[in-house]
């Protein structure tokens, strides 16, 4: 009995601590592990552990969630949720807020929706998280909306909704709002708000309101912070007023390179080169690493300014620190020097790039057709073609230019059809204006006038100087006067129409419409813009204008051309006065072409460097049907290998022979 008692009382009072003890230890172990895989950024192993506690304590979720949002997991913080609802759990308005932010940031504004409108208390936090969500995705009526609703607000709420209008387009309605926020908060702007208001204020080239708000912010104490004084900078430059920019980046205390870069960039947006490359000078001298940016805009200006050595000096520099062959400074570089003429470069630093982007095929593949070499153009077209890479609109009309250099006629149409075809790829302007080119310089004028006739949309300004172009070469009278008549309508300020026009007229020996042409400027004030030609002489740059005595070598500029052009006569040159536009004596007319802006940077480049040192000069026209004609005499004669880059390729002059092959 004794026994059987013993036993029964151990049965029934012993093991049932034990296992209270037990199911404890599990559950703390449980979550300590859940904790430490959270710790570990094991988030569906933590998931996993979750499943098995029965009844999660607030800190389990708290963790779990924050996780899912820095993660941006938007299943697995679904799955936390659900189990948080299952489970019975009520969240406070902390854990509610931790589930809206996970919700917003996860790109879910249906869900924060769903959990803001199912919060029994809402705190300020609540309101600007779902506002911002909304506003970082654009949905700006939804986010103004629960702007409007908001029982009380800070400067987060209006920052939020302010540079979400900057950020999509709308800095008009960025700047209402920012007239209500001085009513509302006269003493409490901060650094964010104002920044995101410079930047409307910026977007609408509004200088006034920019002035109004760097006063503003001036005497609210905010114009020492770099954050401010970075997007006042950004603002002035946007707005046109570079000086005043430039006022304030030297007022910056700590500049980083985002500010170098800007400040340089802007110089170069406003055409204010040398400016730029001067501040990039100082920025080699300041101890900054330029960085990818720095250096693609730099280089981009040297190809737009046709800056080759500068450009080769960045080039250098960029080897020393070492750049990354994969990034688009390498792009920027196959750029700079395709535009620059040097294709040979262009290639070496293509050919360096491990995965070359579409930029740097599209960039040798132009380059290579504007300096006279179609076939390796093509050529390099169809290596893209292979590298399974995807051309793009800006591809084809390297493509294109390639067989209008060429003459390839037949194979542009190929091509031409192909982008729509093959590529999937829909027609542009820019195609139609390339493949209008090709056809009118081969002199194909119906098979131009079909393809205009069918355009999905209404021919452009390029489309119709094209063809004029080709009316040109071909003497086709009533078609240019078609082309000029579409050209007059479209911008009646540009000189080229006149000039191309009187052009025709004066070498189908029609002087009266000539003379209506010039009496027609005349009355419009349209100014023709004068010729001029610039080449780099020991690092100097030296400008000419038609007939220009300006240049203090003129006079034996204008002594050795003499003399060439009686030994170019002997070699057999003759002028070719066809398209003087004046109605005088033959011989005024040869003496007229005699002083061209481009043979006068020609014999200037001759006679100030050594033998056989090439020539490099640039025109802002296009070159006329004589300096072309000219220049290749002038090559084989003085031995020596003579590029002109004009307004719409290189010209490579040597031993007679041009690049282009007389079709241009």
């Amino acid at each position: 009995m004794i026994s059987s008692s013993f036993s029964s009382q151990t049965q029934t009072h012993t093991p049932a601590p034990r296992r209270t003890s037990i199911k404890l230890n599990t559950t703390d172990n449980l979550i300590t592990q859940l904790h430490y895989l959270c710790n570990q950024k094991r988030l569906k192993e933590a998931i996993q552990i979750l499943n098995q506690i029965e009844r999660p304590p607030a800190s389990v979720y708290s963790t779990l969630i924050q996780l899912c949002c820095q993660n941006r997991a938007l299943n697995e913080g679904k799955t936390v949720h659900k189990r948080m609802r299952y489970s019975g759990f009520l969240p406070g308005i902390v854990i509610s807020n931790r589930l809206l932010d996970m919700y917003a940031k996860c790109g879910s504004l249906s869900d924060a929706q769903k959990v803001f409108d199912e919060m029994s208390e809402k705190d300020l936090c609540s309101w600007n998280t779902l506002i911002s969500g909304y506003t970082k995705l654009g949905m700006l009526k939804e986010a103004k909306k629960l702007f409007d609703e908001m029982p009380e607000r800070d400067n987060f709420s209006w920052t939020a909704m302010i540079s979400g209008y900057v950020r999509f387009d709308k800095p008009k309605e960025a700047l209402e709002l920012y007239r209500m926020q001085e009513m509302s908060l006269l003493s409490k702007l901060n650094k964010f708000t104002v920044s995101s208001v410079l930047a409307a204020s910026a977007a609408m080239g509004c200088l006034i309101i920019g002035k109004e708000i760097h006063g503003r912010i001036t005497r609210a104490g905010l114009d020492f912070d770099d954050v401010v004084w970075s997007a006042l900078m950004d603002m002035y430059g946007k707005c046109g007023s570079i000086d005043e920019a430039r006022s304030v980046f030297d007022k910056l205390v700590d500049r980083d390179i985002v500010a170098w870069t800007a400040m340089i960039d802007r110089y170069f947006k406003d055409c204010r080169r040398e400016e730029g490359f001067e501040l990039f000078r100082q920025l080699m001298k300041s101890g900054i690493w330029p960085n990818e940016f720095t250096f693609a805009g730099v280089l981009n200006a040297c190809a737009a300014a046709a800056a080759e050595e500068i450009g080769k000096q960045v080039h250098g520099y960029m080897t020393r620190v070492y750049f990354n062959p994969l990034s688009f400074a390498a792009s920027a570089l196959v750029h700079m020097y395709s535009k620059c003429g040097n294709v040979e470069n262009a290639k070496r630093v293509f050919n360096g790039m491990p995965q070359p982007d579409l930029v740097s095929w599209t960039s040798l593949i132009t380059g290579y057709a504007q300096n006279g070499q179609p076939d390796e153009a093509l050529e390099y077209f169809e290596l893209l073609l292979k590298s399974n890479t995807k051309p793009d609109h800006i591809t084809f009309v390297g493509v294109l230019s390639a067989c209008t250099h060429a003459g390839l006629v037949d194979k542009g149409l190929e091509y031409f059809h192909s982008i729509k075809d093959i590529h999937g790829l829909t027609h542009t302007a820019d195609h139609y204006a390339c493949i209008i080119d090709l056809l009118a310089r081969s002199g194909r004028f119906q098979e131009a006038e079909n393809i205009i006739s069918k355009m999905p949309m209404k021919p452009d300004k390029f489309l119709w100087a094209s063809l004029l172009g080709g009316c040109r070469i071909h003497g086709n009278l009533e078609l240019a006067e078609k082309a000029a008549k579409a050209l007059f309508e479209i911008e009646p300020e540009n000189p080229a129409t006149y000039v191309t026009m009187a052009n025709i007229y004066a070498s189908a020996g029609r002087w009266d419409e000539v003379a209506k042409i010039r009496r027609s400027m005349d009355d419009k004030g349209v100014v023709k813009k004068p010729g001029l030609s610039w080449i780099e002489v020991k690092r100097e740059i030296h400008v000419f204008l038609v007939g220009d005595t300006s240049h203090p070598k003129s006079k034996e500029i204008h002594e050795f051309l003499g003399k060439l052009s009686k030994r170019m006569r002997e070699e057999g040159y003759v002028p070719d006065t066809n398209f003087v536009l004046h109605d005088v004596e033959e011989e005024q007319k040869e003496q007229n072409l005699s002083y061209h802006s481009e043979k006068l940077a020609v014999a200037f480049g001759i006679i100030s460097t050594p033998p056989g040192t090439p020539l490099k000069v640039f025109k802002n026209l296009r070159t006329c049907v004589d300096c072309h004609n000219a220049i290749k005499y002038i090559s084989k004669i003085v031995n020596r290998k003579i590029t002109v880059r004009d307004s719409s390729r290189f010209h490579c002059f040597e031993d007679g022979n041009c690049s282009c092959r007389d079709y241009w």
